[in-house]
């Protein structure tokens, strides 16, 4: 069945309150400036509710929006160059649609390629939005909330705070707390920086594929228990999969025999529980890093990956505040990669937060997920509803992942029920 999706009415919601002149400028941070111009995508997907039709949740939506815009006044407002953020209330996009199909199609089928036509513009299209909306009705009641914050305001655990306390308001729980102004920026803890490069040659559209794989509860246990040793534990479940997947990627891609390229893993690193002293879980922005392995061979796999997240320590934090060392890492990062002289591998992991907390009064979402996004050699996790499990949506070049996808060992291991689809 093909999925269509029709707009049914635009609009820019402003925040119910104006936002005072003193904070009318967002100074990016040397952390905001590094992140490329996209916005990040996560789509929630719920039931039909017996004491609410569509259009009343959708009011409801877009009043308690506007309330959480007021205290999240940033994201009304527009991203200027790679500068600053200009807070100005001109409003952030929220459109209506409706689709041709029920939820349950969607949650049978988890064809990631109908993600897309959940948000109003794709990733690398957002201009100078900060964030962007799209309420989806489906044929049996159920709906779908998207949004796309731009990663020049924050990361992963920013989005999903925000939605936490849109989704609070809108079912008027802990009212007062809510309302008060969260934490935004980190430009004194990061002061903004030169770069010397362009965050926008991370950007690849052409010749990219994303697939989603899932893996289970006992295949986590699996191989926790397999990477495990006396030298380094237990790993968790987000190492020892970013681990397995490592070892499929190189097992289907690496060439035959020795070559002179350099190979990383890289896994980012929320900073908040690691600086001294440690930032609230709702501070705002870009307050993760990368742990960077060098990965020649497999001997001391899990010991290595270990060691460098544990590097992104306070110390780290320091060296990273005080010095142009990462930045001098990030230049010369990216003229491998354009020289073809380094291949990495990136991991980001949402599991553990609170995306399945997320209840906009009418219970816990069927499924959070991501959508494509234009970055070659890219895995973003996420958990499962059961919290078990973990989804693995995973972006190569095609040619990669005509191999990887028909890699056996990595097929043994996912679960038999999901679909994947082209990007």
């Amino acid at each position: 069945m093909k999925v269509e999706v029709e707009v049914i009415s635009k609009e820019l919601i402003k925040p119910s309150s104006p936002t005072p002149d003193h904070l009318r400028h967002l100074q990016l941070s040397f952390l905001d400036q590094i992140q490329p111009p996209v916005c990040m995508p996560l789509v929630l997907f719920y039931s039909k509710h017996p004491n609410f039709s569509n259009s009343e949740r959708c009011i409801q939506l877009k009043t308690s929006l506007s309330e959480a815009l007021t205290a999240y006044y940033p994201l009304v407002g527009r991203v200027e160059n790679n500068d600053y953020v200009d807070c100005n209330d001109e409003g952030a996009l929220f459109v209506e649609a409706q689709a041709n199909i029920p939820l349950s199609y969607i949650l049978s089928n988890s064809n990631i390629c109908t993600n897309k036509n959940f948000f109003p513009l794709q990733p690398d299209e957002g201009k100078d939005f900060a964030a962007f909306f799209q309420i989806t009705f489906f044929t049996c009641g159920g709906l779908a909330i998207s949004m796309a914050l731009s990663h020049k305001l924050g990361d992963g655990l920013s989005k999903i705070i925000f939605l936490n306390h849109w989704a609070a308001i809108t079912r008027q729980s802990n009212y007062d707390v809510l309302t008060k102004i969260p934490p935004f920026g980190s430009t004194t803890l990061f002061p903004p920086k030169y770069l010397g490069f362009d965050p926008r040659n991370y950007i690849m559209k052409d010749n990219i594929v994303t697939k989603r794989f899932v893996f289970d509860a006992s295949v986590l246990s699996y191989l926790k228990s397999k990477y495990s040793d006396d030298n380094c534990g237990t790993p968790s479940r987000v190492e020892a999969l970013s681990a397995f997947l490592w070892s499929r990627f190189m097992a289907a891609t690496q060439e035959n025999g020795a070559n002179n390229k350099l190979y990383l893993m890289l896994h980012a690193v929320n900073l908040r529980p690691r600086m001294e002293p440690p930032l609230s879980d709702q501070h705002f922005g870009n307050l993760f890093r990368i742990a960077t392995t060098m990965l020649a061979d497999q001997d001391g796999f899990m010991s290595r990956i270990k060691d460098s997240i544990k590097y992104v320590n306070a110390d780290y934090v320091k060296s990273l505040q005080k010095s142009d060392e990462h930045l001098n890492f990030l230049k010369e990062g990216s003229e491998k990669k354009a020289k073809g002289e380094m291949i990495s591998f990136s991991f980001t992991s949402l599991c553990n937060f609170p995306a399945y907390e997320i209840d906009f009064g009418w219970g816990k979402a069927e499924w959070v997920a991501s959508a494509p996004v234009p970055f070659k050699n890219l895995t973003i996790m996420l958990d499962t509803s059961d919290g078990k499990g973990i989804e693995a949506w995973i972006t190569l070049k095609e040619e990669d992942m005509a191999k990887f996808d028909i890699d056996k060992e990595l097929l043994a291991h996912v679960s038999s029920s999901i679909l994947r689809s082209r990007f």
